[in-house]
């Protein structure tokens, strides 16, 4: 569920889900920590960037996510915001596991490799 100045500043491509994630929360479905930029035009009835917004979804749709995030180390993460061809926002959810503490600690470790390398291939190129 979006104010009117949401929808304006998404038109206008002002968002940002890439560290976002949603939760089953009472019986509805949230998207936290969803960015829309504010809509400049909108003086006194703009809108929170951050805020939390209500997803709007069916019954058996949210008994499925629900069900999924019961299982350990599930969450529900946004992949895309669009617009549908009747012109309402759209978000593509998916189900997702998150990274164990050595599964991170590799990624790092390549990251560092990867890095590195890149800088001796730098300096090799120069000579």
């Amino acid at each position: 569920m979006l104010f009117g100045s949401e929808v304006k500043s998404l038109r206008q491509g002002g968002s940002n889900i890439a560290e976002s994630y949603a939760s089953v929360e009472g019986g509805e479905l949230w998207l936290i920590n969803g960015y829309i930029a504010p809509y400049l035009q909108a003086k006194t009835f703009g809108h929170e960037e951050r805020r939390r917004r209500k997803l709007l979804v069916s019954k058996k749709e949210l008994g499925r996510l629900w069900q999924a995030v019961g299982r350990e180390g599930m969450t529900i993460v946004p992949m895309k915001m669009y617009f549908n061809d009747r012109g309402i926002v759209k978000i593509k959810l998916g189900v997702a596991k998150g990274k164990k503490q050595a599964d991170k600690r590799e990624t790092s470790a390549k990251r560092d490799w990867d890095r590195d390398k890149a800088r001796l291939m730098k300096q090799n190129s120069r000579s």
